[in-house]
């Protein structure tokens, strides 16, 4: 019941903290530390950016010369052609050209790069042309490492490739995967989105990088449910953020027979470091959280209030199911006592 677990707030020295959340209690309570996670997904915005790429290193060249000159150094007369064993993109950026020497490439589309190329030529055969191919290195790719249909990497034909492209070559999204979670590894750090947000927000679309490595996992945040609900059991959260109106519709709401509606109590432990004097700070480690939901305050106030990762939602017993019990219990104690006499007799 309500009033056994409220008990020890009124005691000399409580172990734990008890709050109302009421409607004006909410703006406060929304400026207390996070528990169970970090309290947010950080994710990066569409953004747009060229449709041609970039080189990088590690990509791979081939190259055509083509020379109509009839003594050219570079081409056969009989073909006028002559092709470039492929190279590869060195860590310093560059690749090797007979007759030139070392011509730094990266970070030039292919366009630029060919006539780059075709410039460095211009000393040995001023009619020369260049044609050239590239095929995409691990620089200049992404890495779809796992939660898909079909895992692997992807190289980027465009700098203007998006996280859903990627994900579509890859075959999908896992559907084996419950409250899926797009997670995004770049340059040390990681970026985070639930998988619903990115199919039907097109700002969350972004822009992928060469190297980026993606891969998708279930969200795995849940909170307890405890006492008189429809329910008890371990709840995964079905959104970034639920509030606790949002939590007792996920348990099946309250049983009618049972519960008490004034009593829905949210348990929370903060870290020691949480702990100070102040409106926007617990006075205690333990909190436990009431909400009355028989009035509208308290109703608006559950709409405004979120459930933390690793919370336990307890649903109390009404006053009148324990008086049910003990009469029930009475009345089979009278029942078998009446038994026992009609069978002496």
């Amino acid at each position: 019941m309500q009033s056994q677990v409220m008990a020890e707030q009124d005691a000399e020295n409580p172990t734990f903290q008890v709050v109302e959340v009421t409607r004006n209690a909410t703006p406060d309570l929304a400026k207390w530390p996070t528990t169970g996670w970090k309290g947010g997904y950080h994710w990066l915005p569409s953004g747009h950016a060229p449709d041609s790429s970039l080189i990088q290193s590690g990509d791979r060249l081939d190259v055509v010369i083509w020379d109509s000159q009839e003594n050219s150094l570079l081409a056969p007369i009989a073909t006028k052609s002559a092709a470039v064993p492929t190279t590869t993109v060195s860590a310093s950026g560059t690749i090797f050209m007979p007759y030139v020497g070392e011509v730094p490439v990266r970070g030039l589309t292919e366009s630029a790069a060919r006539a780059k190329l075709q410039e460095k030529l211009g000393d040995i055969a001023a009619t020369a042309q260049v044609q050239l191919s590239i095929r995409q290195g691990v620089n200049n790719s992404v890495d779809m490492v796992g939660g898909v249909t079909a895992p692997k990497s992807v190289p980027l034909t465009t700098r203007n490739t998006r996280i859903l492209s990627v994900l579509a070559q890859v075959g999908g999204i896992s559907p084996s995967l419950r409250h899926p979670l797009v997670v995004l590894h770049r340059n040390g750090k990681t970026y985070e989105t639930r998988a619903e947000a990115l199919l039907t927000d097109p700002a969350r679309n972004t822009l992928v990088r060469g190297g980026d490595q993606i891969v998708v996992i279930e969200d795995d945040r849940s909170f307890n449910v405890l006492g008189a609900a429809s329910s008890q059991k371990v709840i995964n959260f079905e959104k970034e953020r639920m509030s606790a109106m949002e939590a007792v519709s996920a348990m099946g709401g309250l049983t009618a027979s049972r519960a008490n509606p004034k009593g829905l109590l949210v348990l929370r432990e903060f870290r020691p470091r949480d702990v100070r004097p102040g409106a926007d700070t617990p006075d205690m480690q333990q909190v436990i959280f009431s909400l009355d939901l028989t009035s509208a305050d308290g109703l608006f106030a559950a709409r405004q209030f979120n459930i933390n990762p690793g919370d336990t939602v307890l649903a109390t017993e009404s006053p009148i199911t324990r008086v049910r019990t003990i009469l029930g219990l009475f009345g089979t104690v009278v029942g078998a006592g009446a038994t026992a006499n009609n069978l002496s007799q």
